[in-house]
């Protein structure tokens, strides 16, 4: 099975900074959070899998179930930054299989700062203290939806929302049906005099609305902003498929970028995939879309288990090759193939590689 062997290529091959950039390198930093992430909704699927959570349990024990950016060593924003907190929804998830207190309390405690100090709401991209950044939807709002429905309490629900709706009303294109990266691209044209619209950028939103989705209830207040939103995502982004399956790393100027770029096609894929499954996006239209896509990914990963076509790390569209990989865009993958997983096996459908 290609899920399998991707997730076991990159636990062999799994390694983190204790010095130097640690938002982009430490055990706990959005990188591998993403990792993390893919890596528990794959292995929580199926009972063989139970042998990836319990590698989790161990690797994030290490670190004590602590955030990034600690009170005492960081700047005020690091406090607030929405990067900082992608950790916390896989401490969050392993706390619901655990029950270990150790797991939730450092996180509840610091949304319950960050809400006892509002941020300010300012959506200048240089101000990091609300979600300035469109990518900013898959690393932080999941964790308020969530610990609402652990708690119990709809405050955190209640402020993930005017959150997320803020970052909507400055970042949604409302004619191209897609999210500017930040502020900084409003007036910037690709080569061809298109927007600039980031693959993967939009790939972190439609995956940070499904993760959203999966934590409200549903009888939520907050589930038909979301739900049309998915809807208007997987409408526009199924547009932009290529015919092999993939997107690309700048959605309107594929020609200038026509390298596949699977850490976009694996976030969009699941967002679809996880519409099919919960029955928001209609299935006639859609499964073509995850099918094809699915393929195109699988396609991706050589014999070893390596997935390619990775951008690096960055803000914008970049040229990526088949040997460029990262872990975020391994938890990408995971994350694709758990929903396709979940249509294809748990639902009886026929089989998943």
């Amino acid at each position: 099975m290609v899920v399998k062997k991707t997730a076991d290529w990159q636990m062999k091959n799994f390694t983190y900074s204790d010095e130097g950039n640690l938002h982009d390198r430490g055990i706990d930093s959005w990188t591998n959070a993403t990792f993390f992430i893919g890596m528990l909704h794959w292995g929580k699927l199926a009972q063989e899998n139970s042998s990836y959570v319990e590698w989790l349990k161990n690797t994030l024990s290490k670190k004590g179930w602590k955030l990034p950016a600690n009170f005492a060593d960081y700047p005020r924003y690091s406090l607030y930054h929405a990067d900082e907190l992608c950790i916390a929804q896989t401490y969050l998830g392993l706390y619901e299989i655990y029950k270990d207190k150790d797991m939730l309390h450092e996180t509840q405690q610091r949304i319950d700062w960050i809400m006892n100090n509002p941020p300010d709401t300012s959506m200048k991209y240089s101000n990091k203290q609300s979600l300035t950044w469109c990518d900013a939807i898959f690393m932080s709002p999941p964790v308020y939806a969530q610990l609402s429905s652990i708690t119990g309490d709809p405050k955190y629900a209640a402020f993930m929302d005017q959150q997320v709706k803020q970052t909507y009303n400055h970042l949604f294109d409302r004619e191209e049906k897609l999210f500017y990266r930040d502020d900084s691209f409003f007036d910037k044209r690709e080569a061809n005099g298109h927007k600039i619209f980031w693959g993967r950028g939009n790939g972190w939103v439609i995956a940070g609305i499904a993760n959203i989705l999966k934590q409200l209830p549903a009888e939520s207040e907050y589930r038909p902003f979301y739900e049309d939103l998915l809807k208007q995502l997987a409408s526009r982004l199924s547009e932009l498929q290529d015919n092999q399956g993939f997107w690309h790393a700048s959605l309107l100027d594929p020609d200038s970028y026509p390298a596949p770029e699977t850490s976009a096609t694996a976030l969009i894929t699941y967002g679809i995939a996880y519409g099919i499954n919960a029955n928001i996006l209609p299935f006639d239209k859609y499964y073509p879309v995850m099918e094809k896509s699915w393929k195109a990914l699988e396609s991706s990963v050589n014999r070893d288990g390596k997935l390619g076509w990775v951008q690096p790390i960055g803000a914008d569209p970049k040229k990526v090759t088949q040997d460029m990989t990262a872990v975020y865009g391994v938890g990408a993958f995971l994350l694709a193939g758990s929903e396709v997983y979940r249509y294809f096996c748990l639902s009886g459908n026929f089989g998943v590689k």
